[in-house]
């Protein structure tokens, strides 16, 4: 029930046919008695500098969830930034501080790390490869050198997206190893698909597997379909591995904490969502 004392949290995107948080997020408000509502909020891209800054003017704004193409842009109409933002380079939730300032953060790479950590995966001092380093793979390398990784290889085919990746990761996480180049996945740790691949058919494989020892774990970030070619063919190696709608659930118990909302478990998120 919405009612005047409801709380909003935009869900600020273009366009929304595809936005799955309110199937999520509304069911778990309503289960625990939270008086709380996503709402899906189509924003055009030349409209949006000038509609966040309105929606925060709203009385009964509590924060936004950010999705494309308002990610990257968000960045600069904040009032504080976290680390982890300014290490993706952009933003995906932003929180209404107690003085009006806008408080963003960025939690992809927040909740596949978390993923990792329920599955027993050991990150401090281990050797990760993240292949893609366009906005999501951004956010997992951020939280990667977060969560203390020894060393984090990155593969790009875009130079110049790899090279700024890797300076912004030298400058807020300077005690992680950070090297660029190859996607040879042998001697790693973890090995995660942070590229579009495999949201088709016809896709090819982002690595060469038959270098996958069955010691590494795999994480992949597509959500077409929960086995992924990749994960597939990383499943037949005998390796443990992370589907792409984990990332997801995942992510969500650490938008509730900076949201200052009672917080939950994935498991118990996928049980009541209604996607």
């Amino acid at each position: 029930m919405i009612s005047g004392t409801t709380r909003l949290i935009a869900h600020l995107g273009y366009p929304t046919e595809s936005f799955k948080a309110p199937l999520i997020y509304n069911p778990y408000f309503e289960e625990q008695g939270i008086d709380a509502v996503v709402v899906p909020m189509g924003c055009r891209p030349e409209d949006y500098p000038a509609f966040l800054k309105l929606v925060f003017r709203l009385s009964n704004i509590h924060g936004a969830l950010i999705t494309m193409p308002h990610k990257i842009p968000t960045m600069d109409l904040l009032d504080e930034i976290s680390t982890n933002a300014r290490v993706a380079g952009s933003c995906n939730a932003i929180r209404l501080g107690a003085d009006g300032k806008l408080i963003g953060d960025m939690f992809d790479g927040e909740g596949f790390v978390r993923g990792l950590k329920r599955k027993g995966q050991t990150i401090e001092g281990a050797k990760a490869l993240v292949i893609g380093a366009g906005g999501v793979g951004s956010a997992i390398a951020a939280s990667l050198a977060s969560a203390q990784i020894g060393h984090l290889a990155l593969h790009d085919d875009n130079k110049a997206v790899l090279d700024g990746l890797k300076t912004r990761l030298n400058t807020w996480y300077p005690a992680t190893k950070v090297t660029t180049g190859s996607n040879d996945p042998d001697g790693f740790d973890i090995v995660i698909n942070a590229t579009p691949l495999g949201m088709r058919k016809d896709d090819p494989l982002p690595l060469d597997v038959t270098r996958l020892s069955p010691d590494t774990f795999v994480g992949e970030v597509v959500m077409k379909e929960e086995i992924t070619p990749f994960l597939a063919a990383a499943r037949e190696r005998g390796c443990r591995y992370q589907v792409g709608t984990d990332m997801l659930f995942e992510q969500i118990p650490a938008y509730l904490e900076f949201f200052g909302f009672q917080t939950t478990t994935a498991e118990h998120l996928r049980r009541v969502a209604r996607l």
